[in-house]
C-alpha cells in the first residue's frame, strides 16, 4: 500500500469523530488559528471569484471562509473544498448544508498533486494541516501555483515543533502520550493519533519550508508562529 493510500485509508476510519477530537486536543486554539489566517485570506476574495481548500477535511476552513464571504454580501464565491478523503467530505457535506451554504461550497475528491483545475483558476489557495500528509510536497506545491491567478496568494496552516525547550517537554509529553490514548479510545484508531505528532516532527522547520516554497515560484513569502510556535502560517503570492 502507498503512502497517499494509507492516508486516504486512516482519514476515513476516523472522519466521524475528528471534529471532536481536533477541537479536544487542541483545546479549541485550533478555531483561533483559523480566525487569523482568515484575515490574510479574505482581502484576495473578490465579488464571484473563487477559493480552493485543499487537504480541507471535514470543511471548517471552507466553511469559514463562505460564512465570511456570505457576511460581507460577496455574491457568486465559490469555496471549493478537495481532500482525498470520501470519509471526510461527507461530514463536510452535512455540515454545509446545515449552513445552508450549499451554493457557495463545492466538495469533491481530488489528489492534491494532480489537481483537476485549469491554471490561473483561483485568487487563493488554502491548506489547513494538510500540507505535511503529502507524500511530494513540493509537486503540491507547484499544483497549487498553477492554478492560482496571477497576484493569488496561498495560505498555509500547519502544526509545528516549539522552539523554546521548556514549551517543547510538555508539547511532546501531550502529543507523544496524552494524545494517543485520548483519540485512539475516542476513534478506534491509536495508529492515526501516534502518526500525528510523528507527521510534526518531521515536517521541515520554518527557514527551510520557507525555502521550499520560494523554490516552487511563489513570492512574498512569510511566516507566523501562533501560540508558542505551535502552529505556523506560511503564506505565498503567484507574480
Amino acid at each position: 500500500m502507498s503512502f497517499k493510500e494509507k492516508i486516504h485509508d486512516m482519514f476515513n476510519s476516523i472522519a466521524g469523530d475528528y471534529d471532536t477530537l481536533n477541537h479536544l486536543m487542541s483545546l479549541g486554539v485550533d478555531r483561533t488559528w483559523r480566525k487569523r489566517a482568515l484575515k490574510e485570506i479574505m482581502p484576495t476574495v473578490r465579488e464571484g471569484g473563487k477559493v480552493l481548500d485543499l487537504a480541507c477535511g471535514t470543511g471548517d476552513f471552507s466553511i469559514a471562509i463562505a460564512r465570511k464571504a456570505k457576511k460581507k454580501g460577496y455574491g457568486g464565491v465559490a469555496v471549493v473544498g478537495a481532500d482525498l478523503s470520501e470519509g471526510m467530505l461527507a461530514v463536510m457535506e452535512e455540515k454545509v448544508k446545515k449552513e445552508g451554504l450549499e451554493e457557495m461550497v463545492d466538495m469533491m475528491v481530488a489528489d492534491g498533486e494532480d489537481l483537476p483545475f485549469g491554471d490561473g483558476t483561483f485568487e487563493c489557495v488554502s491548506i489547513a494541516f494538510g500540507i505535511r500528509n503529502f507524500e511530494n510536497r513540493e509537486q503540491g506545491l507547484c499544483e497549487m501555483l498553477r492554478v492560482l491567478k496571477k497576484g493569488g496568494k496561498l495560505v498555509i496552516l500547519e502544526l509545528s515543533l516549539p522552539s523554546n525547550p521548556v514549551v517543547k517537554l510538555f508539547y511532546n509529553l501531550y502529543f507523544k502520550n496524552i494524545m494517543p490514548l485520548i483519540g485512539g479510545k475516542i476513534s478506534g484508531d491509536k495508529g492515526a493519533y501516534r502518526y500525528l505528532p510523528a507527521s510534526v516532527e518531521k515536517f521541515p522547520g520554518k527557514t527551510e519550508f520557507m525555502g521550499t516554497l520560494s523554490g516552487c515560484g511563489f513570492s512574498e513569502v512569510s511566516h507566523k508562529a501562533f501560540t508558542l510556535g505551535i502552529c505556523r502560517m506560511y503564506t505565498g503570492v503567484k507574480l
